[in-house]
């Protein structure tokens, strides 16, 4: 057989190995973004933001997403802010599976998947600061800032859970339980303008920072 034969042979099967072994790190690669934390995190923040925008309409609920607030010593990310008329709904979400074990007062709760244990920071205390940060920003009354924390996936909870700790099934009836008006239309829009102003711009390297900030924490 001709040389230039063998050689094109040769390129061919290089050129097809080349190709399957593309689509293989693509598929790699697909596949460990879909089991990272952070799409995770995409995921049940999306899903949360679905219940919401299905069920608290404008004027009367308004909500900020996945916005990033400046503090004394740098930047906190809040998941979802809901205005109203019944408060400041301040919702932390959790996309996990398996058993969560934790107690409102422990510092870290814990997830088992069969025998596997891990442990991750109390949400929280985690959404402590987030309120906070909400009551030092809009001047209101801390009753009035409700922390919320929902939990999206197949997770069970194994041990008892305070009320405000939830699976998002029971995120809309547990916000319409509240029904007193402690904010008025006024004080609203007021509200909504102040988070408009204050909430830093979702740029890359605002979002950097903050990662970078939260790691040296």
């Amino acid at each position: 057989m001709d040389k230039s034969v063998y050689l094109g042979v040769f390129t061919n099967a290089f050129e097809i190995l080349g190709t399957q072994l593309y689509w293989l790190v693509l598929l790699i690669l697909f596949a460990a973004v879909l089991k990272s934390a952070w799409f995770k995190g995409v995921v049940g923040e999306w899903m949360v933001n679905l219940i919401i925008s299905r069920n608290f309409k404008q004027p009367e609920y308004f909500l900020f997403k996945d916005i990033l607030l400046p503090t004394e010593d740098g930047t906190t990310q809040l998941d979802h802010v809901l205005l109203s008329p019944y408060g400041v709904f301040v919702i932390e979400t959790k996309n996990m599976k398996g058993w969560i074990f934790g107690k409102e007062k422990q510092t870290k709760w814990v997830q088992q998947i069969y025998k596997h244990k891990s442990y991750f920071q109390n949400p929280l205390h985690q959404n402590y600061k987030h309120t906070k940060v909400m009551e030092d920003l809009l001047g209101l009354d801390k009753d009035h800032i409700k922390s919320l924390i929902v939990f999206i996936g197949s997770a069970t909870f194994k041990t008892a859970m305070p009320k405000n700790v939830m699976r998002g099934g029971d995120l809309t009836s547990y916000i319409k339980s509240f029904k007193t008006e402690v904010i008025t239309t006024g004080q609203l829009a007021e509200l909504r303008q102040q988070l408009t102003i204050d909430k830093l711009e979702s740029s890359f390297k605002n979002k950097r920072d903050h990662v970078k900030h939260v790691k040296e924490i």
